[in-house]
This record gives structure tokens, sequence and C-alpha cells, in this order.
């Protein structure tokens, strides 16, 4: 192995090291789906759809690495390790590099081909790595890169189309003194591997038309396999002669450890050269499996599989280990929903206009006291006794009874849950929800749903006048006849809903805008567009949430309002526009969130509003707005994609939970909810050492609370109200400067003046 330290000294001066989230962030990624399998150093690297796992031969163990760790979250494509260097190479969908130094795990990125302008974007895609005297041949989408291991840099590039065109590369090999690239549509390239002029496509030649999958040399000999799944050898008088040919389609070929292994969707076999057949695992009992990756070495395989992570496979007997870390059963939530200590995650889909086709079956997740349970689509439905559950799309959990949770399904009804499983569905059959009659093909499209102080469930049904409904907690159902308020079955949607702490219901309809119902009165209102009429920037609400003054935050696709006097919502002649947040950039006034599209809103235990959106990230705000308090972007931290779909809090430990189409992770806040005393108030980081520039925390408060810092002599340096379970303090004395080193005295008093604390926190410069 060449020196490693001497690859750190090259990433020092030449590169930025990618930055490690650990303390701060937690990944909740599934390693389900396994792309490649890779052998060295006595470790297994396993590269599933974003990240990736090392399982160490010696002691069976598994680490893991994700966007925490600094990897891009990005579609994974392909990946190498490198024995010589002690390198594993990953290469992703958009051109990306990301290389991992083993033992260390520091992360180089490699943006060069990603930023290409040349490239067409659909071209830069890394099919394939093979590395040959201390470089490494990179097959794209567009041609051949080579990359210098030793420095650490580009080379040179080959375009080798006609005329030097852009041709898409399955793989390269050098075989003899040819260096040889399969072309996905082509035919088979080979040029001199040394030849100065490699660089000209007219020093290419093309032995065989067609389009290849991969070409692997093989001690003496040489491989390639077509698209049509037939395997040819090469003859030194006849060419490339058919010795074989495959059924299925083959997903895998190549050649480690001098063993080629070549993988359909059941079977992998494994040959040594003349083509003989050492092993091949074509049956597991026990396990069902779809395979995407195949490895073979000391006589055993390792098979990456779609959906059970990595099954290591002895040649005899052969039974499987599973080898899947801990996570979500997919890379994909949709509606996630947390109480303390737990976490719901459903992976039913619709677009933006709400349509669900092609039906999701996926099953749903629970994790709770640090564990994941998982409970795959064909379990859940025969746990139910249904045929089908298909798109959950929405997640609630009682917030009085977190043993109780609900998901919708945008097609069959909705489904309840008792604990960690699943209890009933309810549908057509067993409650008054009915099937539209206009299109039976909609199903029971359900979606928002959310509890009011009694802990009934209020929910929203498309698609027919009784739209609005309600099950109370020993089961009953009311339903409530929306027609007079809007047209229920032209209307697209119904979307989220949200209950005041006076029992108001609100609920989005896509073309009609925000809806509002009195339950006492049994009276309807509604806003849209325009001013005069609810001043919402578009009908298309998307989220919906009560803060803790009452007051009723809405995202839309085009951004956000809030309405303020929500009292007043059904009186005669009232104010009900919704206004928007004006703030101030460069002096200038701007509309907070202006035209962005809003997937939701939640609201922590100090009042602070977090907002996900579909392009741009995540925004935590102070409770009035004025403030950005946050900006997280897959930029400048660990979310896997700009596009959030939904946020959950854990409102005990202030944990923020952020499901994206690329994966789940999640931010380690601070804000917790109000406590019912004071019987367990703490401050951390305590004591305060000299290199910390955060705020102290502290935590466990009642509502309202008034905290006061002094000194020991009894001077005040800060002073505060809570808005839920926790404040925090920069260290200074009310902003002007920071406090000396010493013990200071925290003097908290509840809203009623009943309760007192004295915490103590020590500050060390």
């Amino acid at each position: 192995m060449k020196q490693i330290a001497s690859i750190i000294a090259v990433m020092q001066v030449f590169f930025l090291q990618a930055q490690n989230f650990e303390n701060n962030w937690t990944g909740y990624f599934s390693y389900a789906s396994l792309k490649s399998i890779s052998q060295g150093n006595d470790k297994i690297y396993a590269a599933a759809e974003n990240s990736i796992f090392i399982y160490d031969l010696s002691t069976q163990e598994t680490e893991t690495i994700s966007t925490i760790n600094g990897l891009s979250g990005k579609e994974i494509t392909t990946a190498y390790y490198s024995k010589n260097y002690g390198l594993y190479v990953v290469g992703y969908k958009n051109g990306l590099i990301e290389i991992v130094i083993d033992g260390d795990e520091n992360i180089l990125k490699v943006v060069d081909i990603r930023e290409k302008l040349t490239i067409p974007p659909d071209s830069k895609q890394i099919n394939h790595f093979y590395e040959y005297n201390d470089k490494l041949y990179i097959s794209t989408g567009y041609g051949i890169s080579v990359y210098n291991m030793g420095a650490l840099e580009f080379g040179d590039t080959y375009y080798i189309g006609d005329l030097g065109g852009q041709i898409a590369v399955t793989q390269t090999t050098v075989f003899g003194d040819l260096i040889y690239a399969s072309t996905s549509n082509n035919g088979i390239k080979s040029a001199l591997v040394n030849d100065e002029n490699i660089i000209d496509y007219q020093e290419w030649t093309t032995s065989s038309l067609g389009g290849y999958k991969g070409i692997q040399t093989l001690g003496t000999e040489l491989y390639v396999l077509n698209n049509t799944n037939i395997l040819f050898k090469q003859d030194s008088d006849l060419g490339f002669i058919e010795i074989d040919s495959f059924s299925s389609s083959v997903i895998d070929f190549g050649v480690q450890s001098n063993i080629l292994t070549i993988t359909t969707e059941n079977t992998v076999q494994a040959f040594e050269e003349g083509y003989n057949l050492l092993a091949e695992v074509n049956n597991l009992m026990g396990y069902d499996y779809t395979l995407q990756s195949g490895f073979y070495f000391n006589n055993i395989f390792y098979l990456g599989t779609s959906t059970l992570g990595m099954l290591v496979v002895p040649e005899s007997p052969q039974e499987a280990l599973q080898v899947l870390p801990a996570g979500p059963l997919y890379n994909q939530p949709f509606s996630i929903d947390a109480s303390p200590g737990q976490l719901w995650v459903s992976y039913g889909d619709v677009d933006l206009t709400f349509n669900p086709f092609p039906l999701t079956r996926k099953g749903i997740s629970n994790f709770k006291n640090e564990a994941w349970k998982n409970i795959k689509y064909d379990s859940l439905i025969d746990q139910l006794g249904v045929n089908d559950v298909n798109d959950l799309v929405y997640v609630k959990i009682n917030p009085e009874n977190p043993f109780v949770s609900y998901m919708s399904s945008y097609q069959k009804g909705l489904l309840k849950l008792n604990g960690q499983e699943p209890s009933i569905l309810y549908n057509e059959t067993n409650s008054p929800m009915d099937i539209a009659l206009e299109n039976e093909d909609e199903g029971i499209r359900v979606y928002g749903a959310d509890f009011d102080r009694e802990q009934n469930l209020w929910f929203v049904q498309s698609k027919i006048d009784n739209g609005l409904l309600k099950l109370t907690p020993d089961g009953q159902f009311q339903t409530i006849d929306i027609s007079n308020i809007i047209d229920a079955e032209s209307e697209l949607a119904l979307s989220k809903v949200a209950v005041s702490r006076t029992g108001y219901v609100f609920f989005g309809a896509v073309e009609n805008g925000l809806i509002g119902y009195n339950p006492t009165t049994n009276q309807f209102n509604k806003i849209g567009e325009g001013l005069g009429s609810g001043n919402l920037p578009t009908t298309d609400i998307k989220a919906l949430v009560f803060d803790n003054q009452n007051r009723l935050w809405i995202g839309t696709r085009k951004g956000l309002r809030v309405l303020y006097s929500v009292g007043s919502f059904f009186e005669s002649g009232a104010e009900t526009d919704a206004q928007p947040i004006i703030i101030l950039e460069d002096g200038v006034p701007q509309e907070l969130l202006f035209l962005q599209s809003i997937t939701d809103i939640e609201v922590d235990g100090s009042n602070n509003k977090w907002i996900s959106t579909a392009t741009s990230g995540v925004f935590y705000l102070s409770s009035n707005g004025q403030e950005t308090l946050f900006r997280f972007t897959s930029d400048n931290s660990p979310l896997p994609s700009d596009n959030v779909l939904d946020i959950a809090i854990d409102d005990s430990s202030g944990k923020v939970y952020f499901a994206t189409n690329d994966g789940l992770v999640a931010f380690n806040g601070t804000s917790t909810a109000a406590r019912d005393d004071l019987e367990n108030v703490y401050a951390f980081p305590n004591p305060v050492r000299p290199n910390f520039t955060g705020n102290v925390t502290i935590k466990g408060l009642t509502a309202k609370a008034n905290v006061k810092i002094t000194d020991i002599t009894g001077n005040l340096v800060f002073e505060t109200t809570s808005e839920g379970g926790s404040v925090q303090w920069d260290t200074t004395a009310f902003g002007k400067y920071k406090v000396a080193s010493g013990v200071y005295l925290i003097l908290i008093t509840s809203d009623d003046n009943l309760q007192t604390k004295v915490a103590k926190i020590m500050i060390i410069r």
C-alpha cells in the first residue's frame, strides 16, 4: 500500500476536506439497497444509494459513512477500493467523485467533472473505475477521464467518439499493451495505453460494433459482455467469440482478486481463468432477494441486494448472514411525526397535483428508544388482514397519548397504529368514508390530520361532500358536509389540517385556499388570493400550523402567510386577510420566503418556526419571523437534498427531524416543550470552557417562566421570559460584552410565582 500520510499531505495542500457534522447532526439512512461491493484491507466496502458502510471481516462490525461524515448524499452509481493507496473511491450520477481515506475516513471531494460546463448534465455519470500504473481510468457518460492516484489530480480526458465526440463508456481495462473501452452504443474501442497521443480520437480503433455493458481482464484472457447479455472472449485469431449467454439481465460484471464475478437479479457466479466456474449462488432458503451487485473473496460470496442489504454466503454450506446497519426501510421518506423518544415514517407519494400514480407500496418504519422497527408492505397487509394499503402519505401521533398514531392513505383510508403495530384500517367497509362515485379508481383519498385538545382526530378526504371527518378516542366517526363552502367533487385535493387550541378546524384546498370550520356553530369560512379576499399568494396550501400564541402559519406553493386573528375568522365583516412577514434586507423591505414553495412548518418549544421548502432547504426563524436563526441546505449541512418534504420535532429532546427525497437526518436542537414544574432544570454546557463559542442552553422550564442570571454578588447580566421549555444565553451582559470567569446564578420563577428554582453555571474564560 502506498503511504497514506503522503496522500493526506497532498489533500492539505490542494483540497478542502469535507466537513464532519457528527457533533450536531444524526443520520438515519437506509443501507438496504446496495449498488457496489469492494474488498480491501480485510474489510468489505458496500455502497448504498447515497451512503456507504464498511464491514470488518475480522470483527464482523460495521461502520457507516453518510452526509453526517461529509458525503454528498447524492445518488451513487459505482465505487472502487484501491489496495495500492488505501483509498475508497465513490462515483455519482451527477459526476461528483468522493475519496474516502481508509482508516481515517477523511473525505476528499473531486468536483471537476460535476462542474465541467462543456459536458451535458446527463452525460456526467460515473460508470466505472479501473486502476492501472497509478492511474485511475474513469468511465463516464462522455468518455474516459484519467486521475492520478498519487498526486490526487486529473490528467487527460479521452473523447473517443466519431470526430472526437462524447460517447458513453461503460467500463475500461488494460490487456497487453492496449487499453480497451466498452461503450453503451458505439462498440469496443482500443488504443495503446502508453501512446503519447492517446488523447487523439484517431488513435483509437473500433474492434466490435454494438452496445456493451462491460469489459474485463482475467489473467491472460479478455472478456466482454454485450447489452443483450451475451458473453464474449477474445481469440487472438478470431476476435471476440461467444462463449456464454444469460437468460436474465446481467447487472454486475467485474474482476476482483483475479476472479470474474457475473451477477444477475437472482444469481451470482464466480469464474477463474479459463472461464472455469468456481462457485455460484442461485437460491438462498429464507431470503426473497433481488441482487444489484456481487463479489467473491476467499470462498465467500458477498451479495448486494435491493432491500436486504448485504448477504454473506460461504460456498458451503450456503447459509446467509445478513449484514444491514440499522436504519429505516427506504431513503425516500414522505411524511414523519415525532413524540418524546419516538418517530414514525411513511413512504407514500403524491406529486404537485396530488396524483398518487404510480401507486406506492412500501411499508412503514418506527424509531423508538434508539432502535428501528420496520414493517414491510407484505407484513403490513398481513397484520391488517387487507389486500392493499398503499400511498401512506401523512403521519400523526396523538400528542396526549403517543401509543396511538394514524397514517393517511391516499387510496385506502385511514390506518390506526397501537404502539409499534398496525391495528386497523378504516375504509368504506367499517367507517363513513366513501369511495368517490365519479371515479372509483381515485379510491379513498385521505390526507391531512390533526388532534384537538379532547384527542379527537380531525382529517380530510378529497372528492366527497362529507370531506371533513372527526374520529373520537373511542372510535366513533362524525362527518361534516363541506359542499356549502366548496364543490368537493371538482376540487383537486384537500391538503393539510390544523386545529387551534380553541377547537377551530382549518384545512387547505388546492383550488379554494384556506377553509375554516367552527364545530360549535357548524359555521364555515374560507379565504383565497387577493387583498380583501384572504391575501394568500396562491390557493395551493402545503403547510398549516398554529404557534404557541394561536397564530396560524400558512405555507403555500408560492410563499408564506400568517393569520393573526383566528378568533374573528368566523365573524361577519371581520378582517380575514393573512399577512406576509416583511423583513429588511440591506435596508430594503422584502417579503420573507417570497415565492418559495413551502412544504412544512413546525413550531418548537421556544415558539420559533422550522420551515422546509421544495428547493431551498430549511429555514429556522425567530418566533415572529423577523430573524433567520439558521439556514440549512445540502451545501452547508448534512441535508442530502434541498427538497425537504417534512419536519418533525421531539419536544422532549429538541431534536428536529428532516425528511428529504434522498433520506432522513436530524439536527440536535436545543428548544424543548414547556414542563409542568421546575424540578429538572439544568444548563449546558456546564462549565463553559475557554474554547466554547456558542450559547448556554437552560432546559426544564415551565411556560412563561422568568429567568434571571446574576453574578455571585447579585449583579444582573441577563433576563428573559421563556416561550417554551428552554432559553439560551450568549454568556454576555445583556449583549454588551462577554462576562468574566466565575460562578453565575440562574434564578427562575414560574409564571404564577408559585414555583422557584436556583441553578448554577460556571464560566471559565
